[in-house]
């Protein structure tokens, strides 16, 4: 492809198909994996995972579940619906098995679950988008969580959602689910320095030069890409793109602050309101009626003092100086 020659890549750095190869190992996401592999050695209640759209947690998944699935039956559900049979349907079909064969499928799921711990090897049930499941889903969840022999579960369960996954397990109605997790882990937003690390990671890992970020990605752009997505890698990977975009439009091949500016403003309604990359034309719509304001609150001051008028000490100066001080911060 001419964009990928034009930049020197063998392949798109910002993708948005969550792919393993580019997985970025930020403190955070690393601790997260670290503590989920831990987690099932233990083999026993439920772990949960939530983090905000785009944080990561679709990666953390699959990186998760390529690395069980040598040793272990794993059963791996995306997009999970809020009905009881549906959810056990799904599990038996990840585990190879028939649920519309003869007798109640979840008998049948923990037959084969208590086959596997006879031949030492662990099943491993992991959802995401768990949310989804609803009230009816995550309920028979639970009762999945309850197949056990006297030492030990039959199924180690973890789930990964969204923070509405979190206002779920709160409810009453889920209280019995929500005593059964014994670990619970919150996937953050980048910083601001590890977003830039994040953006020269994805680069080197799509055109083998360790240098190249810094040569396609100017100072100010890196950080401003940042600072627009919020460090949330979704974001980043949606703003990088368009920025290298709106460069190769343009026939640089470096990306500069300007670049990003025109990408923020094309996904604006993705990114949101707050974005850290200052609309100029924005701002001064917004800033002259208050600097208006501030020469007439001025002048009124200037008119009191040289009037006489008592207690009164401001200037114009002082006016605009904190009006520009706030818009600068």
């Amino acid at each position: 492809m001419p964009f990928l020659e034009h930049f020197g890549f063998t392949e798109r750095p910002f993708a948005l198909t969550p792919d393993s190869r580019l997985y970025y190992p930020s403190e955070s996401h690393q601790h997260v994996l670290d503590s989920l592999l831990y987690a099932v050695e233990r083999g026993e209640g439920v772990v949960k995972v939530s983090g905000e759209v785009g944080t990561g947690k679709t990666l953390l998944c699959r990186l998760l579940t390529e690395a069980l699935i040598k040793s272990k039956a794993v059963a791996y559900i995306v997009n999970p619906q809020d009905d009881a049979d549906w959810v056990v349907g799904a599990v038996c079909r990840e585990f190879g098995l028939d649920p519309g064969g003869p007798g109640d499928p979840f008998h049948r799921l923990n037959a084969f679950l208590l086959e596997q711990f006879r031949e030492g090897r662990s099943a491993v049930l992991l959802v995401d988008e768990a949310q989804a499941l609803g009230t009816v889903g995550l309920e028979t969840v639970r009762r999945l969580s309850n197949l056990e022999t006297d030492t030990s579960k039959l199924l180690q369960i973890i789930l990964f959602g969204q923070p509405e996954l979190d206002r779920l397990l709160q409810t009453h109605a889920l209280r019995q689910l929500n005593q059964r997790i014994v670990f619970s882990f919150t996937i953050r937003p980048l910083s601001t320095d590890t977003a830039i690390d994040y953006v020269r990671y994805r680069v080197r890992r799509s055109n083998g030069d360790v240098g190249s970020a810094d040569r396609l990605f100017e100072s100010p752009a890196l950080r401003a890409i940042a600072r627009a997505a919020r460090g949330i890698p979704r974001l980043i990977n949606i703003v990088a793109d368009k920025s290298l975009l709106a460069a190769y439009c343009e026939g640089a091949t470096q990306v500069q602050r300007r670049h990003v500016r025109e990408a923020v403003a094309d996904s604006i309604d993705v990114i949101g309101g707050r974005w850290g990359v200052v609309d100029w034309n924005r701002t001064a719509l917004l800033v002259a009626p208050t600097v208006g304001a501030a020469v007439v609150l001025g002048a009124i001051g200037w008119w009191a003092i040289d009037g006489g008028g008592a207690g009164i000490e401001w200037s114009l100066t002082d006016s605009l100086s904190s009006l520009f001080g706030r818009a600068d911060r």
